[in-house]
């Protein structure tokens, strides 16, 4: 039997940590697209997500990494100029274009497993949606909202899409499509693939599904550090049976190293080239939809920390809040804030903010507080303002946060 190395709790975390970004210091000097671009590299999948009430979702891991950097700058990297595309990976998601051809046999797939009114537009009409793609072969990108089509009226679902809308997803989740950017309002700018992406990407021969799934498993270890199958396996959202044919594959090419961590319980695999630091030094305020925490049991495994999204839970029985993000300290999570970005007050507004046990209260009050306003500059909000809700609460006021 082969040995596996024995991971501590503590080392495993440092390595996930530094896999994701957070053991490289933020940069001294004006953030560029050069680091734009590394970062998103690293990550590989960024998530895309329309709540709004801080900011769009894919602004807020390059924030937490890098700082304070001009939006306008991911803008330009994510409007169809062929640096990232957008498709469905880890749920909607940005990725680098070089990953395209390893997700061609979810596209071929997809004229089959394409779910509701995908799937009934694609059957039942199928002119409609050829007429489509020569429609913007002849005209140019186009919006949903141009075709002028009716909504069905089905109040509360979130998929009421109406025809057009529908045949366009399609086209998008099949590849035929795929988006030129988006709106100020986050709609999606739909134009022919051919015309958005790097001649050279669509060049490149399709591999098998086997080798693409090797090379999605690949890429989430480089991003994960260190992880389990079920961790490796949703980070581009893969079956089961691709996972583990992949990770064992990978394995026995030594490509991922099987380990043992101290307290998960689980079997875990390490990528050969992670980076193992002695300390973490990061300060930072993650997103619900950061790939550090999206995995809520790998969250809980790793930092010791209870998760869950209550964007969707009725307001009287939210436990922390309607847009909560944890606060990364070092290479702990501290602490939770239920922000909101009040555009109209220029105020970033604390809802509620919550320590975890045993910390260093003052510390991480004063850190916070010093993040919060870094958010706030970035955000071009003149103040930060504190509920009366949480108990972290009143230590930012000590710390200087404004009460409100």
């Amino acid at each position: 039997m082969t040995h596996q190395e024995r991971l501590s709790a503590p080392l495993a975390r440092r390595i996930a940590l530094a896999a994701q970004g957070f053991a490289t210091p933020r940069p001294s000097t004006p953030v560029g697209t050069r680091q734009l671009r590394s970062t998103m590299e690293r990550l590989a999948v960024v998530q895309i997500d329309s709540v709004n009430v801080l900011s769009r979702a894919h602004y807020l891991p390059l924030f937490s990494r890098l700082g304070a950097y001009p939006r306008d700058r991911l803008d330009a990297l994510t409007d169809g100029r062929g640096v990232v595309f957008e498709y469905w990976a880890h749920e909607a998601s940005f990725l680098p274009v070089r990953l395209h051809p390893y997700l061609r046999w979810r596209m071929a797939a997809a004229a089959t497993e394409a779910w509701g009114s995908m799937n009934r537009v694609a059957r039942e009409r199928p002119d409609y949606v050829a007429a489509l793609v020569e429609r913007i072969r002849d005209g140019g990108p186009l919006r949903a909202a141009e075709l002028g089509e009716v909504r069905p009226d089905r109040p509360g679902s979130m998929w009421n899409w109406h025809v057009g809308k529908a045949a366009l997803e399609y086209l998008f989740f099949t590849g035929v499509l795929t988006t030129r950017g988006r709106t100020a309002g986050f709609e999606r700018v739909y134009d022919l693939t051919e015309r958005v992406l790097p001649a050279a990407v669509l060049a490149q021969p399709v591999p098998e599904r086997a080798d693409a799934v090797r090379e999605l498993v690949r890429t989430a270890a480089r991003a994960l550090g260190v992880a389990t199958e079920t961790d490796l396996r949703d980070y581009f959202r893969l079956s089961p049976a691709d996972a583990r044919t992949a990770i064992a594959e990978l394995t026995d090419a030594g490509e991922l190293l099987p380990v043992v961590v101290d307290g998960w319980g689980k079997p875990a695999w390490l990528d050969p080239g992670a980076r193992r630091p002695r300390w973490i030094r990061a300060r930072a305020l993650l997103s619900p939809f950061d790939s550090l925490v999206w995995e809520r049991p790998r969250v809980e495994r790793i930092f010791g920390f209870r998760y869950r999204l209550e964007i969707y839970t009725p307001a009287h029985k939210r436990v922390h809040g309607y847009y909560v993000l944890p606060f990364l300290l070092g290479d702990r999570l501290v602490a939770r804030v239920d922000l909101k970005a009040d555009r109209k007050a220029s105020v970033l507004r604390v809802q509620a903010a919550f320590a975890e046990d045993g910390v260093p209260r003052a510390e991480v009050a004063a850190e916070l507080a010093a993040e919060l306003r870094l958010m706030a500059d970035w955000l071009q909000l003149d103040d930060v303002a504190v509920a009366d809700r949480g108990d972290l609460a009143p230590d930012l006021l000590v710390a200087g946060v404004s009460p409100g």
